[in-house]
């Protein structure tokens, strides 16, 4: 069962009220008690997907997934242009100023 918006043209008082698709839209105001009551077009409620497993491939026909594994390599080998690459700077080694080596007498 749907939830419907409800505004009243006299006194301006808006709520929702959850009724049947068949039921006939309300007209008696609960605020004011006259009958300025109108039904609104909502937007209605959203579907929300909770959980893992909800995927736009999900439910692909074998076809579409032969062809989609297929054309993979041929995507793959279109984008092999060559970009140009500069070796990377090495920093000269330095000798090793530690403490030097003694000879043992």
């Amino acid at each position: 069962m749907p939830t419907y918006q409800y505004l009243c043209n006299s006194c301006g008082h808006e709520f929702e009220q959850f009724q049947s698709i068949k039921a006939n839209p309300l007209r008696k105001c609960p605020a004011c008690s006259r009958m300025e009551l109108n039904r609104l077009i909502g937007a209605g409620g959203g579907i929300i997907f909770k959980g893992s497993g909800f995927y736009q491939t999900d439910y692909r026909s074998e076809n579409y997934k032969t062809g989609a594994n297929s054309a993979k390599p041929a995507a793959e080998t279109k984008d092999t242009t060559k970009k140009e690459t500069t070796p990377a700077k090495t920093e000269p080694k330095s000798k090793s100023k530690d403490t030097p080596k003694s000879d043992n007498n």
